[in-house]
């Protein structure tokens, strides 16, 4: 099911009908800053797995 270039213009024209140009933009906005912060989560979540101290005691076997 393939969307042609007509059927794209017309879904883009509703959706500009319907919400308008300039809340269409805002909503861009926030959409693009909230990928970006969760981007930067997503680094600072793998920093902080590198930076962490390793737990050996984990790995030691009980003697006995």
């Amino acid at each position: 099911m393939n969307l042609g270039p007509l059927e794209i213009g017309a879904i883009l024209l509703i959706v500009i009908l319907l919400f308008g140009v300039g809340r269409l933009s805002k909503i861009g906005r926030e959409m693009g800053s909230g990928i970006r912060e969760f981007k930067a989560g997503l680094r600072e979540g793998e920093e902080e797995e590198k930076k962490a101290p390793q737990d050996d005691t984990n790995d030691k076997k009980p003697s006995g």
